[in-house]
């Protein structure tokens, strides 16, 4: 009897396992030469499962960056984190906050001043972030943007291809295609459902084909219904 295990994989950072295609190619570009970046600090927007969060933590391995959650400033070293490039995540998540949006204005001046890049993400454009301070709101409104958009088939089908190898299962593509054309346009859906075609494979001791892979989409369909 095949004994199977629900073990899901942590999410792959690096450079290498970021691929690159039309979705994501000027974000990437953007993001190679923070030199570049007017008055040093660059705002990366995209939606949930667009894969900025992958990129910023390339961006932080490349720079040696120190990555930071915008909603734990309230008990964060604001001059450390200032001392190094910097990556604050969820900046719009802190919109209303008063100790939060102070300790981001804090830190963001004291960033720039010790002239250290700035990355910020979040999941729209910082005009649209309702923060009530008005100098942080002024200063994230003239924040540069680059958008990340969703992830095209392309990049769905690349990004699935490696996570099947990666668990060393060859899948034929017209399976792949398949499974493209009707999942959730998101690479965290990517590595869900690869993770649920693994299991269920497993569980039935079957080669992941066609037949299966429609019952594991109309699974995961129904849950989330």
């Amino acid at each position: 009897m095949q004994l199977s295990f629900d073990l899901p994989l942590a999410p792959a950072m690096g450079r290498d396992d970021f691929l690159v295609s039309d979705s994501n190619a000027v974000a990437f570009a953007a993001l190679e030469n923070p030199a570049a970046w007017p008055a040093g600090k660059l705002a990366l927007i995209g939606g949930a499962g667009s894969g900025k969060t992958h990129l910023a933590h390339v961006w932080a391995q490349d720079n040696e960056a120190v990555i930071t959650d915008a909603r734990r400033l309230n008990t964060a070293d604001v001059e450390a984190l200032a001392s190094a490039p910097l990556v604050v995540e969820h900046l719009e998540d802190i919109a209303g906050n008063p100790y939060l949006e102070r300790a981001m204005f804090h830190l963001h001046n004291l960033t720039l001043a010790n002239r250290q890049p700035l990355l910020i993400t979040g999941r729209e454009e910082p005009t649209h972030w309702p923060i009530a301070l008005p100098d942080l709101k002024s200063r994230m409104a003239g924040t540069p943007a680059i958008r990340i958009d969703a992830p095209d088939d392309m990049l769905l089908m690349q990004v699935m291809v490696k996570l099947f190898t990666d668990r060393g299962i060859d899948v034929k593509a017209p399976v792949v295609d398949y499974l493209v054309k009707r999942m959730d346009r998101s690479l965290g859906a990517v590595q869900r459902l690869v993770q649920a075609l693994d299991q269920e494979a497993l569980t039935r001791g079957k080669p992941i084909g066609l037949r299966l892979a429609g019952e594991v989409l109309d699974k995961i369909d129904t849950q989330g219904a």
